[in-house]
Order: structure tokens, then sequence, then C-alpha cells
């Protein structure tokens, strides 16, 4: 019920303010009596101050605030703001006099002051003062005016108005145009109060001298300062037909050449007419000329080209004057003259006799005549003297003999090799003008001497061979070049006799003549023979000939073609060798070593060795680098006596080749129970190599020095055991036994030491030998401690198989 009552009396209230405005209009315009008049220039910004109302109506601020104090203006745009606080009159926003009063020069905005309790009203007129914010403006930027060229000074012709939004003083005031001579404006008042410029012609106007005129049409206003707007005016003077045609020159002059050809151009003439149009276009032709004139020239009407059509001479018409006539469109007509000169022109060459030639001669020679020769040209004066020349970069010179003769002769001698063939060309030219010239081509061949050695592509050479090779097989090629030519240049290569008389060269290589391609005559062997040089000679066919060396050498690359040899134990036929081992050996125990050697070399001649077959495997091993036999365990009273081991020696070459060799190895208790195997049956003689035995009897003696120490050995020791007197005691030597093994081929795989100490049992019914543990050098001790603290594994890196 409440909200319901609210919104009643919130529209009895509107109601009342519509009808209260509505009052307040009808009695203000009955009240104009009362109203307060106020100025503002226009395009003040917001919130300029107009009046004060309050003051002006004699209220207090306080009251206008409580009174609700209004300011009403008619339409639906409110222009002012009242200040309730101040009681100012302020502007509401920029006013914009053209945009409110348009063309009306007294603009005057209408409005009310309302005061609401108890009602009262005020009325007020605020006057919106002009200020100079427009230019004047043309409605185009250019205008295009047409004048006659006879129009008389005093003419007029009207122009395109401006228009200037403002009004009174600022708004158009006047016109003028730019300085000129023959134009000045006239600024006309129209009823309406709007202003006309006028052009007015001040002098006679002379389409020839200027065709066209552009003035700048100003408009003023009157404003402080002025503003102005501009408008081109283009006058085109139209032309009438009062010139006469008139050549540029007069006469003309001009020189032709006799020898001219025809329908060539001799001249160009030029009339010119200032008129305009039809009035200013010029027509050419001949003005009363003679049959020879008409017929040895012609005239373009529309260009004005003069043209020769006939052949002319200057032995019958040095010149000729040509009378020319030009025409406009309007029948006005000018007269020209044309002198034309007949130049004597060079027209004969010079000419050249050949009187004698050489087309070859022979490269290093002294000064040869190449060339006689004669010259003469048959115009006279200056179109007759002549100048003989030929090209400065080529080895010839050319001499005078008698009046118009020459002799071409070569500078210094030629090399054919630099270049085998000269062009030279004999230029004759007169002094005429234009000079003519004749030009005569020799051609000079360089005939050969043979002067130039042949020259190897290389000063050495290095060919690589494998061994084993095919006979007849093409090892290489030798190459030597000859710059000379024909015979001289035939090259012919063949061997030359080696430094070292031993060597047999002609049965190793031999050449191909023609080519130079190198063959092995034989099967090569690395072993017998590595490397081989000697000297391969080049020969020309000349006369005297030339020849040269070069130096070949031929490497003989190794094959895998020699097994590896066994040199220990010795395989020979004869009664087997027999390892003895006690059989208290520790593992690791050296029980022999396999020494071999490959004839071959490099990686051929790297041997490793394998255990192929034991009687009892596991029981020994074979070290793979050095051939060494060692135990692999503890022997005991189980294992057999007797062993028999395969070991493999194999090379590693590509494919790899191998030999075998058989160990005997006896497991004995002690040196007292010596074993002396019978000797098997001896195989068929078979000649020994010299290298076989030399090794055999070397290890023979080692072996008989080995036996000799070891029985001297034992009977020192009996001879100490009797002279002690006690049984079943064991001495202990005092020195080492001094006894070394040394590796018989030098390789190194026997590098290692042995001494043994031997103990004697106290009963001599029952003496034996008993092996102890090797004891090794200082140096082979450290080694062996060293490389065991690296390796840990040492005692299992054995081969075995």
């Amino acid at each position: 019920m409440a909200e319901s009552e609210m919104e009643t009396r919130g529209q009895r209230f509107l109601r009342q303010r519509q009808v209260l405005f509505l009052f307040v209009f009808l009695v203000g315009s009955l009240a104009g009596s009362e109203s307060r008049r106020y100025s503002v220039a226009e395009e003040k910004e917001r919130g300029f101050l107009i009046a004060n109302l309050a003051k002006d109506l004699g209220l207090s601020v306080g009251e206008l605030a409580a009174r609700g104090a209004q300011v009403v203006c008619k339409g639906n745009k409110q222009h002012f703001q009242l200040n309730h606080q101040t009681g100012d009159l302020l502007l509401k926003e920029k006013l914009d006099r053209e945009e409110l009063c348009g063309p009306i020069e007294l603009c005057v905005l209408h409005f009310q002051v309302l005061l609401e309790t108890p009602v009262q009203f005020f009325g007020g007129e605020l006057l919106i003062q002009d200020i100079n914010d427009h230019s004047p403006v043309f409605p185009t930027k250019e205008m295009l005016l047409k004048i006659p060229e006879n129009s008389q000074p005093g003419a007029i012709f009207p122009l395109k108005l401006a228009q200037d939004l403002d009004v009174g003083s600022n708004g158009l005031q006047k016109y003028t145009i730019s300085s000129n001579s023959h134009f000045h404006v006239l600024t006309r008042n129209h009823s309406e109060g709007k202003k006309y410029p006028d052009l007015v012609q001040d002098k006679a106007l002379d389409r020839e001298e200027q065709p066209e005129f552009s003035l700048t049409l100003i408009a003023l206003d009157g404003g402080s300062p002025p503003r102005s707007g501009t408008l081109t005016v283009r006058i085109l003077i139209m032309d009438v037909n009062d010139n006469a045609p008139e050549f540029v020159h007069t006469p003309y002059e001009v020189q032709v050449l006799e020898n001219s050809p025809l329908d060539s151009p001799v001249l160009t003439v030029l009339a010119k007419d200032i008129d305009a149009g039809n009035f200013g276009r010029v027509s050419y032709g001949l003005f009363q000329a003679s049959d020879e004139i008409r017929q040895t020239f012609s005239i373009n009407e529309v260009t004005g080209e003069i043209r020769l059509t006939k052949k002319l001479d200057f032995e019958k018409i040095k010149s000729y004057q040509v009378e020319i006539e030009a025409t406009d469109g309007g029948g006005l007509s000018g007269k020209g003259t044309v002198v034309i000169e007949v130049l004597d022109v060079n027209d004969n060459a010079p000419e050249l006799t050949i009187s004698s030639l050489t087309s070859s001669i022979p490269e290093n020679a002294p000064e040869t005549v190449v060339s006689i020769f004669r010259i003469r040209d048959r115009d006279s004066g200056d179109n007759g003297k002549m100048i003989c020349s030929i090209p400065d970069n080529l080895p010839f010179i050319l001499k005078p003999t008698f009046k118009n003769f020459y002799t071409l002769v070569t500078e210094s001698p030629l090399d054919r090799e630099s270049r085998a063939e000269y062009n030279v060309t004999i230029t004759v030219t007169d002094l005429g003008t234009p000079r003519l010239k004749t030009q005569h081509n020799i051609t000079l061949l360089v005939s050969d001497v043979n002067d130039n050695a042949p020259a190897f592509t290389q000063t050495s050479y290095t060919l690589f061979i494998q061994e084993n090779n095919s006979p007849a097989l093409h090892i290489g090629s030798v190459s030597a070049t000859d710059r000379d030519a024909g015979a001289n240049a035939q090259v012919t290569y063949s061997l030359l006799p080696p430094q070292d008389p031993h060597l047999p060269l002609a049965s190793l290589v031999s050449i191909n003549a023609d080519n130079g391609h190198l063959f092995a005559l034989r099967a090569l062997d690395f072993e017998a023979l590595q490397a081989f040089e000697f000297r391969v000679g080049a020969t020309d066919r000349g006369s005297p000939a030339l020849s040269s060396q070069a130096l070949v050498r031929v490497q003989v690359l190794d094959a895998n073609d020699n097994s590896p040899f066994v040199l220990y134990p010795l395989q020979n036929g004869s009664a087997p060798c027999t390892e003895l081992v006690p059989r208290a050996a520790e593992p690791g125990y050296l029980v022999s070593k396999v020494v071999a050697v490959d004839g071959d070399s490099g990686q051929n001649a790297w041997l490793s060795f394998q255990l192929l077959k034991a009687t009892e495997p596991g029981l020994f091993g074979v070290w793979a680098h050095n051939g060494e036999v060692r135990t692999a365990r503890l022997l005991s009273e189980r294992d057999a006596a007797k062993h028999r081991l395969l070991v493999l020696v194999k090379d590693n070459g590509e494919p790899p080749l191998s030999a075998s060799v058989t160990l005997h190895v006896l497991l004995v208790d002690g040196f007292s129970q010596p074993y002396l195997p019978l000797p098997e049956a001896a195989a068929d003689p078979a000649q020994a190599d010299p290298l076989t035995v030399y090794l055999v009897i070397a290890l023979a003696s080692v072996s008989s020095l080995f036996l000799f120490s070891v029985l001297a050995f034992i009977a020192v020791r009996l001879c100490r055991r009797s002279r002690a007197g006690w049984v079943g005691g064991c001495s202990v030597p005092e020195g080492h036994f001094p006894g070394h093994l040394v590796d018989v081929n030098g390789t190194g795989t026997l590098s290692q030491s042995y001494q043994y100490e031997v103990c004697m049992m106290g009963e001599p019914g029952n003496g034996e030998f008993k092996f102890l543990k090797p004891i090794f050098p200082n140096l082979l001790v450290q080694d062996s401690e060293k490389e065991m603290k690296e390796n840990p594994n040492w005692r299992n890196s054995f081969v075995f198989s």
C-alpha cells in the first residue's frame, strides 16, 4: 500500500511539473518587457560565465536554491546550466553561431528563469556574437575561361563567387587577382547582399605571344586578421589566323657527299607559324624548281625533309640552290632557300699485291723473310697517301724497300711450342676522309725442330706388387710427354742398365716401348727379394734424339706363403725328445717351450700356440704367445707316467698357415730313475736344410753342456756326502747352479732362466733327484710379482685345449 501511494504521488508531481513548464513558457512569452539581455562570443568553452543571475534578479544565493531555480530553453537542447551555490549562469556546451542561426546576422537565444516556490519567472536573451572562424570558400579549386585572341580591352568575363559562413564584417568583403598586365578583377554587390567577381580585360591579347594565363582569384573577408580563399583561373587565348609561316633558317646550307646513296636524307627544313590549329599547320613544297632539281631532290610536304632521288656527280654539278615554300591552313605562305654543296669523297681503297710468300718457317731460325708485297691507291692528294701496318703483338716487322714495296720479316726466332701458327694481318690505310683501308691476311706455320727432350710426369715412381704373382703381370706404368710435334714427339721407353750389377733386371721386369707399361716377368718372392729399383729411359725419334730418365722402385708385398717352422723340439725323425717332470711339480711348472719361426714378415709372422691333443686333457697347458708348456694342476700318483702332447703353431696370415709338434712328457719321482726311451724307427733320410743343421748343432751343444754340468754337480755332491759321513741328511748347495737356458732363435720366447737345487738322499743305494721349485732371477721375480699383482688370474691365464 505504501509503495502504491508513493507511485501515485510521483505521477501527480510529474503532471504538475509539465503543467508548470507550459505555464512558464506561456507567461514568459507575454513578459518580454522584463527580459534580461546578455551577450557572448561563439565558440566559448563549456563552463564559460555568462552572468550572475542571483545578482541580476536581486536574490540571494541561498534563495535560488531554496526556491528551485531552473533555466529553461526553447527546444529539446539545453544550452545553459545554473550554479545554485554561486548563482552563476554558465554555458553547458560550446555554441556555434553558424549552426544555430545560419546566415542570420543577429543570432539570439531566448531562455526563462523559473522559480518554483512561489512560482515566478524571468525572461532572458543571449546574443551570440560572431567571430571570424570561417574562410571564404570557392566551389571548385580551378576554373577554365576561354577568350578569343581578338577580344577588345574592357571586355568583362564573370567568375565564380565564394561563400563565407561568417556574417557582418567577418563575411566576404572583396575579390582580388594575382598581378598581371592584361586583367583586373571587379567586385559587384548583389541585391541579396552577395558579392560577385568580374574579370575585366585591360589590354589587347596576342595568342602567339602568350597563349595561356594562369591567375589566382583571392576572396577576402573583413575579419582581423582577415581570412581568404583562392581559385585558380586558367585563361586560354583562342587563336585567329594573323601570322604567315616563317622559316627558322634562310638560306639553309648543307654539304652532301657525292657517293651518298639514293633516298638518303639531305636536310630537313622547318617553318613555324605561331598561329594555332589549322592556322598554324604548315605544308612544304618546291617553288619554281627546274627539271634537274625536281629529278635530283624531293621534299616531304608534312615534315619538310629533303631526300636524294638521283646520284650526285661532283665532276658535273658542284652545288644546287633550291627554293622552297611553306603554306599554312589559312592560305598564308613563306619562302626559303636551300644551298646544297656536293663534296668529293675518297671512294678508292688502297690495293695490296703479294709478290713473294713463305707459308712455313722453322722454329729457332734467325731473321727470315716471310713475304714481299706492293701497295698503291688510285686517289690523289691526301686520299692517295697510305700507311702500312701490322699488329704490335706479333714477332714480325715491316721494312720499306723500294717506293711502295715492303718486306715482312721475323723480328726474333720463333718457338713452335709457344705458338705453332700466326695469322698476320697487313693493313693499308689512306689519309682520305673518311679513311679507307685494305687488309690482307697471311697464315704462317712454324715447323718443328727437336729442341725438347721427353719429360716424365714424375721424377720417381713407386710400384707395389704382391709376391707369388703370375708371370707377365702388369704392375704399373710410366709416362713421358714431349712438347715437340710429329716424330720429334714420339716417345720410346726402355729399361736402363741397373746400377747394381747383381740385380737380374732383365729377368724381373720388362717395359712396353710404346706406352711405358711395366710387367713382372716371373713370380717374385718377398723372402728372397723385398724391393729393387731401376731407371727407365724415354727417347724421342727426333734427329738428334733427346732422352730423359726416371727412377722406378718396386716394393714386393709379403704374402702368407710360409708355414711356421718348429725349432724346438726337433722333429727330424731322430729319437723323440722326452721332457721329465717331477710328480711334485707345482701348478704352472714349466715343462718345456715350443720354439718356432715363420719366414714371412709382419702379421704373417705373428705366431700363436695351441694345445690340440693331450693324453690326459687338463693336465698341461700351452701359453698362446710364447709356446711355454706348463702344468695346469698338481700331479698325483694316479696320473699316467707317459704323456704325449700335440701342439699347434699357427701364424696370423690370411689364410693362416700352421704346423704341429709332438712333445713326450715323462712323470718321474726323481732323477734317480732316469728314463731313456728306445729309438723309434728312423724316417727316410732326407736332405737337411742348412738352417736346420745349424740349429741342430747349436741345440746339441747346449744339451751336451747342460748334461755335463748336471753330472759334474752330482759328482761334487756325492763327494761332499761321503766326507760328511751322515745318513739321511740332505745338504743344500752353497751356491746356485750356474746353468742357464738361452733361447736359440733370439725371439725372446725363452726369456726366463731357470735354476734347480738337487737334494741327495742319505742312502747311497737309493739316491734320487728331487726337483724343487725354480729360482727366478731378481728381475724376473720382480716382473712376475708385479704382473701377479696387476692380474690376479695370472696362474689361470694359460691356454689349454
